[in-house]
């Protein structure tokens, strides 16, 4: 079996950015960005090294990099809670990548959500994204509505997936409040 690993970002990942804002890679998220953005990403991936409630990390598939995940904080429906997000590159698709990487992105945020209070994992794929849709289901996630979004500029219908950072076994539902 190949091995996943997560790397936190570093100053050489500007690369996989690039790569990963094609079309093909950004049709569910309204599109590429420009370069300007992009390099934007870039220094706010970095600043998240030092970071504690805070990262992104490489997704390595036996020691090469095939995509990206991470966590930050964000508040949702009255909560402080860490939103995540992802995505694998075209070659390395359909392969269960973002789901073993979210697996272990679960693992870190729990073990650290006492710390920083945050007892929510959540994710917003939008409603017309099967494939992210279906990484929330498979690592535990519980659906729990959907809302709307400017996102790039433009308006963004997504899902509302949230995982209690609580129960191990991952597949209680949340009682995020209405």
């Amino acid at each position: 079996m190949e091995t996943l690993a997560l790397r936190l970002w570093q100053s050489d990942d500007l690369p996989l950015l690039h790569r990963a804002n094609s079309p093909e890679m950004t049709a569910h998220l309204n599109g590429p960005e420009t370069v300007e953005q992009v390099e934007d990403r870039q220094a706010r991936y970095l600043t998240y090294r030092t970071e504690g409630e805070t990262r992104m990390f490489v997704i390595l598939l036996d020691g090469v990099a095939v995509g990206s995940i991470g966590y930050w904080k964000v508040r949702w429906r009255e909560q402080e809670v860490w939103e995540t997000g992802w995505f694998v590159l075209p070659e390395a698709q359909g392969h269960g990548i973002a789901a073993r990487a979210l697996t272990l992105v679960i693992d870190e945020a729990r073990r650290i959500a006492d710390e920083h209070g945050r007892h929510l994992l959540v994710a917003f794929p939008g409603v017309d994204n099967p494939g992210s849709n279906a990484v929330c289901r498979r690592a535990g996630f519980s659906h729990v509505g959907t809302m709307s979004g400017v996102f790039r500029e433009q308006n963004l219908e997504m899902n509302e997936w949230a995982l209690d950072l609580g129960s191990p076994d991952t597949g209680s539902a949340p009682n995020p409040p209405d």
